[in-house]
């Protein structure tokens, strides 16, 4: 009996850490009204997005096979053009084209410069760091850890979303990172999106933009 004692609470021991890794890892809300979205299925960017206000690096921001594609930006962030709700879930798909990952996005940004709002990257600085930053991707109050490491071509699904003063950050469903910030970016300042890289070759498909309640 004192055997069957044993296996019995060893267990629930496994049942009841199972639940908690389950809730520290728990995924991207559900609700929430779409109010845009982009498939990226034509030839041209179009009126949704912009380039902004940075010195352009020589790449481009294109269309192909369905995938914005983005190498050599080095910082000019392709926006998208209409302010992000205050309660809101961004979704896309992400995909590093190269062995030196480096997926970039920036959010809650003023829709022209770079480093005007939260600088997440997965795979950054060659594949060794991933990043939550505030308005300076270098700065001492960033988030970082080692990288998981970005898989060249395969997709990501990542969600980023904030109802209060934490940034939410998600991959393939799974929390990834968080930004508490006691003073939350907001405002017409703090109100934009956009796909950012450096020289790294990447590309992004199937965006969406949720109000939440």
């Amino acid at each position: 009996m004192q055997g069957l004692s044993a296996i019995v609470a060893a267990l629930c021991l496994l049942i009841s850490a199972g639940c908690k890794t389950r809730e520290v890892g728990s995924g991207p809300s559900a609700d929430g009204e779409l109010v845009f979205s982009d498939e990226f299925e034509r030839p041209e960017i179009g009126d949704s997005w912009e380039r902004g206000a940075g010195e352009a690096g020589s790449g481009k921001w294109t269309l192909r096979d369905g995938w914005l594609h983005g190498r050599d930006i080095k910082n000019d962030p392709l926006w998208y053009v209409e302010p992000l709700p205050r309660k809101v879930r961004v979704e896309f798909d992400a995909r590093a084209e190269s062995a030196e990952g480096d997926l970039k996005v920036e959010i809650f940004g003023d829709g022209q410069n770079h480093a005007s709002g939260y600088i997440l990257i997965f795979g950054g600085w060659k594949n060794s760091l991933d990043t939550i930053a505030r308005l300076d991707e270098h700065g001492d109050d960033r988030k970082t850890r080692t990288s998981r490491k970005v898989e060249p071509r395969r997709i990501y699904r990542f969600a980023i979303e904030r109802r209060d003063d934490t940034l939410k950050w998600f991959v393939d469903g799974v929390q990834f990172m968080t930004y508490p910030d006691s003073v939350p970016l907001q405002g017409s300042k703090h109100a934009h999106f956009a796909f950012n890289d450096w020289t790294a070759p990447v590309a992004f498909d199937n965006f969406r933009v949720y109000r939440l309640p």
